[in-house]
C-alpha cells in the first residue's frame, strides 16, 4: 500500500474539465480559502428583530460629533436610519403632492376605503401614502386612531382624483363620502427590480400617457391575472388593437369587439400580471411620453431603485437615482424623529439638481458631486447622463459658478452614461458604461481635472465596484477588471460559470461587497433570476500565486453589503420576493417583498429576527484525481482501502464522499461505506473503492458545524486491468 497525498491548489476552477482542472477544486458553497485552506464561512445573526419592507440596496455609516454611529439604508420605497439596534423611517415626503381636507368614503363589511383629493393626485398602484389630521364620516364603525399617522399601499386608483387603501378592520357601514385628512405621499424612489421599459418615469412608476383615453373594469367582478379578454364600461374610443395600463400592469390587445378588448398578452413590458377589481381605470397605453420623447421598449431599461448615500460630516447626504438630494441631520434636536428633506435644519439643499444618476462627496475638498444630471438646475428635461455638476467647496447648496466660490461643471465624453463613482484617497473614479475616468482637485481656476485612464471597460452597475487599498476592482458586463494606475484585467477560473448564467439586462442589481477581515470581494447577481441569487468571490491577498486567482462560488444572496468600519463585523441585507415586511408597517401592502438585515461572521449558522436558527450548509468538490499516474500504480485500475483526514479544525460533523470513476465522462459511485461522518477525533477511515478516477466532496448539513480542511491522503494500491 502506498499513502499518497494530493496537494489541491486553493480556489475554485470552472473553466476547465473535471479532469483538466489539475489539483484544483472545482466547485463550492458557502466556503472561503484563508492562507491557502478551505474552510466554511462564518454565520450571521439578525440585527433587529423586525424585517424590512421591500429591496435594500444601499448602505451607509457615519459617526456623528459625539460618537454615535448610524447607518442609512436606501430601499426601493424608503429611507431608513439604524441606530442603537433599531430601525427609524426617515423617508423624505413629496411635498409638491401633499393635499388637505381630502374626503373618505367606506363600504360595508369592507376593509376598502376610498380617498377623494381635491384636485388631481397623480398617485399609482404600490406608492407608498400617510395620513394625517384624521376625521372619519359618522357611522363607519371605524376609528380615526387606526389611520391617523399610519402607512398605507395605494391599492386602486379609480381617478385621478380617487384611491383606495386597505384599513386594518371593516367598515360596518356605506358611507358615501365625508370625514377629512391631510394626506402625505412618500418620495418615489423607483421599481423593486430592473426591467426593459419606455425610459425612466413610465410604466410601473411615475408615467404618464399622451392624450390618455380611459375607462373603467366592467366585468361585474375581478379581472384576473390570466383573463384574456376585458370588458370596458366603453370602448368606443380605443383603437382597434394596441396597449393598456391598469394600475402598475401593460397589456397588450390584438382585437376589440364592442366594449370587449380581445387577444391580451397579460404583463408586457417588464411588467406584472395582476388581479384588478371591478371598476379600475383602464387607460390607452399606446402612447407614452416619458421625459417627452417615447423610447422603444428594447432600447432602454427601467433601472430599479437606487440611492447616492455619502455624508457631509454629520449631514447624510441622500440622492434618488435621477431624482433629487435630501438631507438628515444627526445633530439636531432628537433626529431619528425627523424626516430627510431639502431644509432641513441647518442645511439647506433646496438648490441641488433635481434630476442626477449618482451624487458623491470629494474626499479632499468637501465638494458634492453630482454625476449624470441637469444641465439646467431645476429642469429635469435637461438631465445629460454625461454631464457632471458641482459645489461650492464646503457648501453643498450653492452651484453656480462666480469669481468667489468653486462650483463649476465637467462633461465626460467616452460611454452613453455615467454608472458609478468611487472615492479614493486623492481623487474619484468614475465610470461610464464604457470608460473609466479620474476626477482629481487641480486647484483653481479650473478646480476640478479630468483623464480619462480606459476605455472598453463600462461599469455593470453603480453598485459593482469596490476600492481596496486605493485599487479598484470592478465587474463589467464580460469579466472583472482591476486599476492600480492601469487598467488591468483579473483572471478568472469561473468566468464562465458566472457570466454564461448571469442576467446583464440587471446590471443595476448587482452589490459588491468587502470583506476586509479575509480579504475578499464578493459580487452578488441574478442569475437567470429577477433577483440577486449567486455570488462569486474573489481573495484579493491570495490570488498573485494562484493561476487564474483564488476565486470561490456561492448561492447565498445579498442586495447590499457594508465592510467592518465603523462597526466590528461586516453588515448585510438579503432579500425574500415571498415574505411580508414588517417595518416600516405598511397597511395593504402587496408584493413588495421583505429583506432580513444580518451582522456577519458571527457563529456558525443564521440567527434570525425571532431568534429560530437557520443551518448554514457548505460544500467543496475537488478535480477528478488520476490514480494511474502515481509511484506504484501504472496499471489501469488502483483500489482504495483508507482516507485519512487532515481537517485544520472541526466543529460538530463534517461529511466526506469519496467517489470514483473508470472514465471522465463516466457515472461516478461512491466508494463503500461513503459518505463518512467525520468528527474531531476522527483518525482514518476504512473504504473499498475501485477505479482510475477518485474525487472528494466534503460538506455539513447540520447546525454548529464548522470545519477547516488541509491535505487529502489516500492509501492505494495496484488493481488489475479491468
Amino acid at each position: 500500500m502506498a499513502l499518497i497525498d494530493f496537494k489541491i491548489l486553493p480556489g475554485i476552477d470552472k473553466q476547465n474539465t473535471t479532469r483538466g482542472a489539475e489539483n484544483r477544486w472545482i466547485d463550492s458553497d458557502n466556503v472561503r480559502f484563508r492562507y491557502g485552506l478551505p474552510e466554511k464561512v462564518g454565520g450571521w445573526s439578525s440585527l433587529v428583530d423586525k424585517s424590512i419592507v421591500g429591496v435594500v440596496r444601499n448602505q451607509h455609516s457615519f459617526v456623528d460629533t459625539t460618537g454615535n454611529r448610524y447607518i442609512a439604508l436606501g430601499t426601493d420605497k424608503f429611507l431608513l436610519l439604524y441606530f442603537e439596534g433599531q430601525l427609524f423611517d426617515i423617508s423624505p415626503f413629496d411635498t409638491g403632492l401633499r393635499q388637505t381636507s381630502c374626503t373618505l368614503a367606506t363600504t360595508d363589511d369592507s376593509t376598502t376605503v376610498t380617498i377623494t383629493t381635491g384636485s388631481n393626485h397623480s398617485l399609482e398602484v404600490g406608492d407608498i401614502i400617510l395620513l394625517d389630521s384624521v376625521t372619519l364620516p359618522s357611522g363607519t364603525g371605524l376609528s380615526a386612531s387606526n389611520f391617523e399617522d399610519a402607512k398605507f399601499m395605494v391599492n386602486t386608483v379609480p381617478s385621478p382624483k380617487t384611491f383606495t387603501i386597505t384599513s386594518s378592520a371593516a367598515a360596518t357601514a356605506t358611507i358615501s363620502t365625508g370625514g377629512s385628512t391631510t394626506l402625505e405621499v412618500y418620495t418615489k424612489v423607483g421599481p423593486q427590480k430592473q426591467t426593459y421599459g419606455y425610459g425612466w418615469g413610465v410604466g410601473p412608476w411615475g408615467g404618464t400617457v399622451a392624450g390618455a383615453v380611459t375607462s373603467t373594469i366592467n366585468e361585474g367582478g375581478t379581472f384576473s391575472d390570466s383573463d384574456t379578454t376585458l370588458t370596458l364600461t366603453s370602448a368606443t374610443a380605443f383603437p382597434s388593437s394596441g396597449t393598456i395600463q391598469i394600475g402598475s400592469e401593460l397589456i397588450t390587445y390584438s382585437g376589440k369587439s364592442s366594449n370587449d378588448l380581445t387577444g391580451l398578452t397579460r404583463g408586457t413590458n417588464g411588467t406584472t400580471a395582476a388581479a384588478h377589481s371591478n371598476g379600475a381605470t383602464v387607460t390607452d397605453a399606446s402612447d407614452f411620453s416619458g421625459w417627452g420623447v417615447a423610447v422603444p421598449a428594447n432600447q432602454t431599461t427601467l433601472e430599479p431603485g437606487l440611492w447616492s448615500l455619502t455624508n457631509f460630516g454629520e449631514v447624510l447626504v441622500a440622492t434618488i437615482a435621477n431624482g433629487e438630494t435630501f438631507t438628515w441631520n444627526a445633530g439636531a434636536t432628537n433626529p431619528t424623529t425627523v424626516r430627510a428633506s431639502k431644509t432641513t435644519t441647518d442645511f439647506v439643499t433646496g438648490n441641488n439638481p433635481t434630476a442626477s444618476r449618482l451624487s458623491i462627496m470629494s474626499p479632499t475638498t468637501r465638494h458634492l458631486i453630482h454625476l449624470g444630471t441637469e444641465t439646467t438646475i431645476g429642469t429635469p428635461s435637461t438631465q445629460d447622463d454625461m454631464f457632471i455638476r458641482f459645489s461650492a467647496s464646503e457648501d453643498i447648496n450653492t452651484y453656480i459658478a462666480t469669481s468667489t466660490n468653486t462650483a463649476g461643471t465637467l462633461r465626460l465624453q467616452d460611454g452613453t452614461k455615467i454608472v458609478g463613482a468611487l472615492q479614493r484617497k486623492e481623487d474619484i473614479l468614475v465610470w461610464t458604461d464604457n470608460a473609466l475616468y479620474t476626477v482629481r482637485n487641480v486647484g483653481q481656476p479650473f478646480v476640478f481635472g479630468v483623464e480619462q485612464v480606459g476605455t472598453n471597460c463600462g461599469l455593470i452597475g453603480k453598485n459593482a465596484a469596490v476600492v481596496v487599498d486605493g485599487i479598484a476592482y470592478w465587474m463589467t458586463a464580460k469579466g472583472f477588471l482591476s486599476y492600480d494606475g492601469t487598467v488591468k484585467t483579473l483572471p478568472c477560473a469561473v468566468e464562465d460559470e458566472v457570466f454564461d448564467n448571469f442576467d446583464t439586462t440587471k446590471g443595476q442589481q448587482v452589490s459588491v461587497g468587502l470583506n476586509s477581515l479575509f480579504t475578499e470581494i464578493t459580487w452578488w447577481y441574478p442569475a437567470n433570476s429577477d433577483f440577486n441569487n449567486k455570488a462569486v468571490s474573489y481573495n484579493y491577498a491570495e490570488s498573485s500565486e494562484v493561476p487564474g486567482g483564488v476565486w470561490t462560488l456561492s448561492t447565498e444572496s445579498r442586495t447590499s453589503w457594508m465592510d467592518s468600519k465603523v462597526y466590528e463585523k461586516p453588515y448585510a441585507t438579503k432579500f425574500d420576493t415571498t415574505g411580508t415586511g414588517s417595518f416600516p408597517t405598511i397597511l395593504g401592502e402587496s408584493g413588495l417583498g421583505q429583506t432580513k438585515y444580518f451582522q456577519h461572521e458571527v457563529g456558525t449558522d443564521q440567527r434570525n429576527e425571532d431568534g429560530s436558527v437557520t443551518t448554514i450548509t457548505s460544500s467543496l468538490q475537488s478535480y477528478d484525481f488520476d490514480l494511474q499516474g502515481q509511484e506504484g500504480t501504472a496499471s489501469k485500475f488502483v483500489s482504495v482501502s483508507r482516507f485519512l483526514p487532515d481537517f485544520k479544525t472541526i466543529a460538530g460533523n463534517a461529511t466526506v464522499t469519496l467517489a470514483v470513476k473508470d472514465f471522465p465522462s463516466s457515472t461516478e459511485t461512491s466508494s463503500t461505506h461513503s459518505p463518512f461522518t467525520i468528527t474531531s477525533s476522527t483518525t482514518k477511515i476504512d473504504t473499498r473503492a475501485r477505479g482510475r478516477f477518485v474525487n472528494v466532496k466534503i460538506t455539513n448539513t447540520s447546525a454548529n458545524e464548522s470545519w477547516r480542511y488541509g491535505t487529502l491522503a489516500l492509501d492505494i494500491k495496484p488493481d488489475g486491468g479491468r
